[in-house]
Order: C-alpha cells, then structure tokens, then sequence
C-alpha cells in the first residue's frame, strides 16, 4: 500500500481545510486509516482513526472540528478540518493499519495563522 496526501495550506484561523489521502492497492477496504500530526519540537499525535467498518475516533483536541471519512470506492480518506487554530498547524500524515502492514503517506503541511 502505497499513501499519497494532499491537500494542506495556510488559512487563517476560524477557517476550514479538507486533507485527502489516496491508497494504491486492493485491499483498503479492510484498512483501518488514521490521521496523525507533528507539530514543530513535538512528538507525533494521532489526531483521528476510522476503522473498516467506519468506527471513528478522535483526539479530544479535534473533537467536535475535525470529522475524519473514507471512500472506499476511490480507495479515499478525508479529514474534514473546521474551525482551525493555530496550534492545529503541523505536518499532518496519513496511516493505514491492517494486521502487520502499518504504512505512512509523505505528510501535507498546515498553517493555521492567527
């Protein structure tokens, strides 16, 4: 499985962003795929998950701004990002998750300015 993410810029905060990231292969289907993001100086964070059979989960940051989807059709998923802040910018990476595959897509940079 190879990630391709996009969709990352600068806004202004209170604004919206929409990440994407694209899956090669057959199996995404029964991936579970996540979010996570590395602000500059700290560590990596899981920012949202969704599983195969759409189970969604969030960090208590996001909760309630961020909705995390996914389209298996276009072998897709989405992070809906409303609300910005600038503490919300970071590097934000996608993740694919399925028994031993554990694969990371390039990152997409987010500025959010105050």
């Amino acid at each position: 499985v190879q990630l391709q993410a996009s969709g990352g810029g600068l806004v202004q905060a209170g604004g919206s962003l929409t990440l994407s990231c694209a899956a090669s292969g057959t199996t995404f289907r029964f991936l579970t795929m996540a979010w996570h993001r590395q602000a500059p100086g700290k560590q990596r964070e899981l920012v949202a998950t969704i599983t195969n059979v759409y189970r969604t989960s969030y960090a208590n940051s996001v909760k309630g701004r961020f909705t995390i989807s996914r389209d298996n059709a276009k072998n897709t998923v989405y992070l809906q990002m409303n609300s910005l802040k600038p503490e919300d910018t970071a590097v934000y990476y996608c993740n694919a998750a399925f028994r031993s595959l554990d694969e990371w897509g390039q990152g997409t940079q987010v500025t959010v300015s105050s």
